[in-house]
Parts: structure tokens; C-alpha cells; sequence
């Protein structure tokens, strides 16, 4: 084994929702491509034992991607389970036991953030996190700037930054990974992709479901601070900075932090906030809750490359279709046709699927010179050897990559972005399940109109520019 890989993994919450749903596929995936083959300790406060943990494991597989038999028995050899109290020593002296001589142990902490403080106090004070040690944070990465320093100030109180690795999930999808690629090995995309041919940038983040029994959580959170501030920041420094000096992991984040420290804080007259009808009749929402399910945001880049050039997101839950992608508007050449058509457009998806397009003019088939765009699509779709979003961030996690991970410097400039407006009291204004958000939503509108993703067999021909402002 490597001297940078973990040699344990303890994960706490480990009867919980996101263990059932995420995590124990993901082991059983690493198990099976020869990435994990060291104890696995799950601690959590359930009065469970090891049978019942496997149990929960074999239960968690078959519903969630399914069983490996070889796999499975391995992962079960490896599991180890201790129930007890996240505030108690005594379950962090049981930790310690079943870690024995590990000196390099990952700690995993997929629990709610209010417990951190009280799991990051008992590592430290039972042995459980010396040098060698690692620790994994759930996001999210608290509620705003305030209350993410003070969490990063509890978290390097024991670990000190490099042993710090903050969960995005969303990193480790295969297109968003592969975003610095594409950018980087493409000149022809490069040589493009600034002001100089840029209009505009959109990245829209549509769900057609709504908070599927998630109420509780979803209420004290909002789109802002589930999607926008962390998933959709992310995609966007991918595509906004700067080449890194190197692709080791410090020079990629030094560039993603520099492109979030160019951002101006959001105004009030930057975002639009919404709520589908019927979110207030979920279990676990306050009635008279005021918290947004659908946002659109402006945001103002001030360096070389972006100056001028207006990036445009929103995200909400029970809009028309499921589905992730930027688009990329370029600015439109002199013409010498009387009706010129649409400008020509960069299109990024990110999910369902993976596609890369490019939105070209030819001459129309009646010749009459208005033109029509049609789109010239590669697509790609993630096959059975792709690893899943947790896998490889788990995978990284235990072998010390850090690149997919937040810094403690990058979490605070996005909180930074977005604190103004979570503060401001913004209005809230109401749209029907299956629309693309409120009417007021069209008070921030790209240029040209907001493309809406296109989800349907269609998509895969060559497909004119569709245009069209929220409804």
C-alpha cells in the first residue's frame, strides 16, 4: 500500500439515509475495480450489530445498482461496526480498538453538520486522527459565511488543511471531471472562449421532481444553498478559469479560487427567487415557508477574460424536464444578409447524458437568406465501466488526491458570493409544477433568451436553437 492511501476507512452515519442510498454502493463498486481493500469501520447510534449492519449493506445493494456476489463477500469481510453515541468517549475508545495499528485512517463524516464539532472533538481527544489521519466532510459546508468559518475553524482545530477533504459529489460525475479536459486539450475551443467572442453564459440545473420526502431538510436549505452555491460554483470555475500551472491539485483550486474571489456579491436586483405550488403540503415544510425552490441569478466576473460577459444560472426543483447543461453564446459577426440568423452557441450537457454541441448557421432550404442553426452534436453516454460520483470521490479521498475537493479558501469566497442575498429578504414568487419558474423570472434573462433543454429522442438530430424566456 501506498504511504499517501488510507489504511482504514471509518464512516459515521453508517445506518443512515446517504450510507443506504450512496455510500455502500460505492464501496461495493470500489471493492469490485481493486480500489478498497482496507477495514471498514461504520459507527452510528442505532443498537445495531455487525449482522445487522450487513444486512442493512446486502438490503442497501440490491435496491440501489445491485449485488456483485464476489464483491459483497469481500465488502462484508472487511466491515466492521461500532453502535454507540457520537458524544460518548467510550464509542470512540471502540474505534480506536478496531483501528488497531492504522495510522492512516479516513474518517467519513456523512451525519449532519451539527454534529461535526462533537465527532472532530472526540477524534482528537481519543487518538483516533494522528498525522496520518483524513478527514471527509458531507456538505454542506454550513449555512453561510459566518457558520462555514466556524466550521472550518472547528475542522483544522485537528486536522490541519491538507487532511481536510470537503464532499462535492457533483465533482465526481464524468462530465463535470472531464470539463478541464475538453477545455484544455481543445485550442479550438480555447481560442474562443473569452470576451472577445463570448456574449454570454447560461447554465440552467432543472429537476422535473419536486423534494421527494425531503421536506425537513429541503426547508432549511433552498436552491441557493443546495445547488447554486456548491454544484453549480463548481461547474463554473471549471469552465471560467484560468489554466493552472500545472494539474496538480493546489494549482487547479489556486485557479478555481481566484475565479470566485473575481465575482461581485450578489445585489437584491441579481436574483429571482421561487416556489412551486403544493411545496408548503410536503411533509416536513413549515406552512408558511418562505424558502425558494427555483432561483436565477446574474453574476459579474471582473478579470481579463470575462469582463463584460454576463453568466446567467438557475436551478429549481418541479420545473419541465431533468436536466443539467451550459450554453455558451457567442456574439454575433457582421452581416451582410438582410435577416441574419441566430448567433452561434457553445452547449455543455452535463446530465441526463454527457453532450458536447456547437449551434452553426446554414442557408435555410427555400434559400429565401434567413438562414436556420442547426446543431452539429457529439454525445456521449456513460457506460458500464464509469464510476459513479461517490466511488471516485471516495476513491480519491482515501488515496490523498485532492482536486475534487473544496479548500477551506474556495468555500468561503462562494459563501462570500451568495451571503447578500440569503440576507436580503428577497421576494418569493410562485409557479406551477412543470413550468420553467415564475413570470418574474424574466426580469433576468440572457440576452437571445434562456435555452431551454431539450430531453426527447429529438435532441440526438440536428435541432434549431430553441429559444424561449421562463414561463
Amino acid at each position: 500500500m501506498s504511504k499517501s492511501n488510507s489504511d482504514a476507512l471509518v464512516f459515521f452515519g453508517a445506518t443512515g439515509d446517504l450510507a443506504y442510498k450512496k455510500i455502500f454502493p460505492a464501496l461495493q463498486a470500489m471493492v469490485k475495480r481493486g480500489t478498497l481493500d482496507i477495514p471498514v469501520v461504520g459507527v452510528a447510534k442505532s443498537g445495531w450489530g455487525l449482522e445487522q449492519l450487513q444486512a442493512r449493506m446486502r438490503e442497501s445493494l440490491e435496491r440501489h445498482g445491485g449485488i456483485d456476489a464476489g464483491a459483497l463477500a469481500k465488502l462484508s469481510a472487511l466491515l466492521r461496526y461500532v453502535d454507540g453515541d457520537y458524544g460518548d468517549a467510550s464509542t470512540f475508545k471502540a474505534v480506536k480498538r478496531i483501528l488497531g495499528e492504522a495510522q492512516r485512517p479516513a474518517h467519513y463524516l456523512a451525519i449532519p453538520p451539527l454534529l461535526f464539532g462533537k465527532v472532530i472533538e472526540q477524534l482528537g481527544s481519543s487518538g483516533c486522527a494522528p498525522d496520518g489521519a483524513r478527514v471527509i466532510v458531507e456538505k454542506p459546508f454550513g449555512r453561510d459565511l459566518e457558520t462555514a468559518r466556524s466550521l472550518n475553524r472547528i475542522l483544522l482545530g485537528t486536522f490541519d488543511e491538507k487532511r481536510v477533504f470537503r464532499i462535492d459529489h457533483y465533482l465526481g460525475k464524468r462530465p463535470v471531471h472531464n470539463q478541464l479536459f475538453f477545455r484544455f486539450t481543445n485550442p479550438i475551443h480555447e481560442a474562443l472562449w473569452s470576451w472577445q467572442y463570448i456574449e454570454s453564459i447560461q447554465l440552467t440545473m432543472a429537476e422535473a421532481f419536486g423534494v421527494e420526502g425531503r421536506g425537513a431538510f429541503y426547508d432549511q436549505t433552498g436552491a441557493i444553498r443546495d445547488v447554486i452555491q456548491n454544484h453549480l460554483f463548481q461547474v463554473l470555475t471549471n469552465l471560467l478559469m484560468e489554466p493552472p500551472a500545472s494539474m496538480d491539485s493546489e494549482s487547479v483550486r489556486d485557479e478555481k479560487v481566484k475565479i470566485l474571489k473575481s465575482i461581485a456579491p450578489l445585489r437584491p436586483s441579481d436574483v429571482v427567487r421561487g416556489q412551486f405550488r403544493g411545496y408548503r403540503s410536503e411533509r416536513g415544510v413549515a406552512p408558511n415557508s418562505q424558502v425558494e425552490t427555483f432561483a436565477t441569478v446574474r453574476l459579474a466576473i471582473d478579470n481579463s477574460r470575462w469582463q463584460g460577459v454576463p453568466i446567467f444560472i438557475r436551478a429549481g426543483k418541479a420545473l419541465a424536464v431533468t436536466s443539467t447543461e451550459v450554453v455558451a453564446r457567442l456574439k454575433r459577426p457582421p452581416s451582410i444578409f438582410r435577416n441574419p440568423p441566430e448567433s452561434n452557441y457553445l452547449r455543455f450537457r452535463i446530465g441526463p447524458e454527457t453532450e458536447i454541441a456547437f449551434g452553426l448557421n446554414v442557408m435555410d432550404e427555400k434559400e429565401t437568406g434567413t438562414g436556420e442553426t442547426v446543431e452539429l452534436l457529439a454525445s456521449h453516454h456513460p457506460g458500464a465501466n464509469d464510476r459513479e460520483a461517490y466511488e471516485r470521490v471516495l476513491s480519491d479521498a482515501l488515496a490523498g488526491e485532492r482536486t475534487l475537493f473544496a479548500r477551506e479558501d474556495y468555500v468561503e469566497a462562494a459563501w462570500r458570493i451568495v451571503d447578500p442575498v440569503l440576507k436580503a429578504g428577497t421576494p418569493l414568487y410562485s409557479y406551477e409544477p412543470g413550468s420553467w419558474g415564475p413570470r418574474e423570472a424574466t426580469q433576468i434573462t440572457p440576452a437571445g433568451g434562456w435555452r431551454n433543454p431539450i430531453v426527447s429522442p429529438v435532441q440526438r438530430q440536428w435541432n434549431p436553437l430553441a429559444t424561449g424566456t421562463a414561463s
